[in-house]
């Protein structure tokens, strides 16, 4: 098929999807720019994607039935060129042949598509700037951008024009939007969903995303695209908490960490939550990120881990970048907004050693959140780390503000691992959001997650928007649990001094709690530092007289300090409130024996 013809010609589209399956007439008006004020300049053309028709009673309705669904467009439709965010590309490019397997899917399974979105330049931005189709209105804050690559398909979202919308993810085109519109956005894992009949901008990093308000819809999308069977829903058995990306937002934690801790707490219990530094894990889990540390970038030193993660995805956005797109960008000379021009016209060498270490970066990311995660684990960080940028505002072409972004959105982008953005309402007049992350391959997990904590988690959003007395930090009894997790943390990588210390701070902050002298004395046995172990087993059962583990624990270090008729009492008191401890019994009867 040729060029493009001219605007407002009339498209049939027939036989659209699979050959034999079912046959669609619909008519596909394409227009240069359909931009008003009424669909927010979300769309770039106009069409109808029609489904078969329904099967008869008493078979069950189609599935996405009768849902609708926009396109970033980047998707191959039968007939129809693909902008790619830019004219010259429609201009160079003949229309596609055949309608790509995502968007056939969808059709099948009962959703109607009614057009295609903006995306920015090549899809090459987090922005949502494009200069020849305009930037998508953001309907949760008009003054400010809407966020990219995908900004046409979360702005048709969150402007209620359709139920669900495709975007394309590779350093965070779907997550970026979906924070700064307040919607739900969805990474699957890398490979989950097919990237036939997409365009695509980093092959390795490239992620079929998608938009959606309802939780259940996500959901249900996600079961279509990625063409798995429903199972039985798991809970996590671990929720971790990435406190130190946390530390850096500028909003309070009472309106972001603290609301998914409250969630999960009385959702599955306290016992589930654990804290975590991510810097340090992953500058201990992923060796070859160290070994950029000496490598330049702008002329900096490179130190953060996460920072070099960033800079590592973006080495790779714009090395497959070129390698795909090179020949068209230099014999077009397309026309680009100015920092996607730098990026792709600026002198740009990768060598070899370079791409091999980014690689090992990238197995090793993989296989540090899987040891981290296991099957059932969710690591929760903030979606972004400031609030959308102004339109117009310097924070756009700020590097220090997308370096922040950057850090956090390059831990799915290179683990590879499954990521969703979900709303936490409004604070100061912008929307916030956090992340949920799940390893590789666990997406119907992490959307199976997402469906259960939601209610409860805007049902906190709420609680804390009502509340008379924001806070900036949080009060001394959570910050004491999390010392208490970071101490816990740190005794099961047997760092016992630290992990005393943790319990230490935990014990300053809140010194009625039997669980941090009982776990503070179990990190001093580690250490044969048995009478500070004793002296805090004995305050744990002050104000806990039913600790079970600080009487065995006491016991414990009255035997190693030959008081043996003492720890024979506790570890029989021990049995009295938990007569199936095999460790107190064990204890008990192998004290009994020695003095028979």
């Amino acid at each position: 098929m040729g060029p493009p013809q001219p605007a407002n010609h009339v498209w049939v589209i027939l036989g659209l999807g699979f050959a034999g399956i079912f046959l669609i007439t619909a008519k596909l008006k394409k227009k240069k720019k359909s931009v008003n004020n009424n669909n927010f300049g979300a769309f770039i053309h106009n069409l109808q994607l029609l489904p078969p028709p329904p099967p008869p009673p008493p078979k069950a309705p189609l599935p996405l039935s009768p849902l609708t669904f926009a396109l970033s467009d980047l998707f191959d439709i039968d007939g129809h060129v693909a902008t790619f965010g830019h004219p010259e590309w429609a201009r160079t490019h003949e229309a596609a042949s055949q309608t790509c397997p995502v968007v056939s899917a969808l059709v099948e399974g009962g959703a109607t598509c009614i057009g295609t979105t903006v995306v920015d330049e090549l899809a090459f931005g987090l922005s949502g700037e494009n200069k020849h189709y305009g930037m998508p209105t953001n309907p949760a804050l008009p003054a400010r951008v809407p966020g990219g690559s995908s900004s046409g398909a979360a702005v048709a979202v969150a402007a209620n024009l359709v139920d669900f919308a495709l975007g394309v993810d590779t350093v965070g085109g779907v997550r970026v939007p979906a924070g700064f519109c307040g919607i739900l956005g969805f990474r699957p894992s890398y490979g989950a969903v097919s990237h036939v009949g997409s365009i695509p901008v980093s092959k390795s990093l490239d992620t079929i995303g998608w938009f959606a308000r309802d939780p259940n819809i996500l959901r249900l999308v996600g079961h279509i695209l990625m063409q798995v069977p429903y199972i039985f829903q798991r809970n996590p058995r671990q929720i971790i908490i990435a406190d130190d990306c946390f530390q850096q937002l500028n909003v309070p934690l009472d309106r972001s960490s603290q609301l998914v801790i409250k969630s999960a707490e009385k959702l599955f219990g306290r016992q589930v939550l654990k804290h975590i530094n991510l810097e340090d894990y992953l500058s201990s889990s992923v060796p070859t990120l160290k070994e950029l540390s000496s490598l330049k970038t702008n002329g900096e030193l490179k130190v953060s881990s996460l920072k070099s993660l960033a800079n590592v995805m973006q080495f790779l956005q714009r090395h497959e970048f070129r390698l795909v797109h090179e020949e068209w960008i230099n014999t077009v000379k397309p026309d680009l907004h100015p920092a996607v021009s730098a990026d792709l016209y600026e002198k740009f060498e990768v060598s070899d050693v370079e791409v091999e270490h980014f690689k090992s970066i990238r197995n090793e990311m993989r296989a540090a959140v899987r040891s981290l995660l296991k099957n059932e684990g969710i690591l929760v960080i903030p979606t972004g780390a400031d609030p959308p940028p102004k339109l117009g505002g310097k924070e756009i072409s700020s590097k220090d503000y997308w370096s922040h972004a950057f850090s956090l959105l390059s831990i799915a982008s290179i683990s590879g691992c499954c990521q969703v953005t979900i709303p936490l309402g409004i604070y100061e007049k912008c929307p916030v959001s956090v992340s949920l992350i799940a390893r590789h391959g666990n997406d119907c997990f992490l959307l199976d997650t997402l469906q259960t904590m939601y209610s409860t988690l805007q049902e906190q959003v709420d609680i804390a928007a009502k509340s008379k007395s924001p806070r900036n930090v949080v009060t001394k009894e959570e910050a004491a649990e999390i010392a208490k997790e970071r101490g816990n943390q740190a005794y099961k990588d047997k760092q016992w001094q630290k992990a005393i210390g943790f319990y230490s701070e935990a014990i300053k902050l809140s010194s009625d709690n039997a669980t941090y002298y009982s776990n503070r004395a179990q990190a001093y046995l580690e250490l044969g530092s048995y009478l500070q172990a004793e002296s805090d087993c004995t305050k744990a059962i002050s104000l806990d007289k039913k600790n079970v583990k600080a009487y065995f624990r006491r016991g414990r270090a009255r035997e190693m300090l030959g008081y043996y008729t003492d720890a024979i009492d506790d570890f029989q008191h021990a049995l009295v409130l938990e007569p199936t401890n095999k460790m107190a019994s064990s204890a008990a009867e192998r004290l009994r024996k020695l003095f028979q």
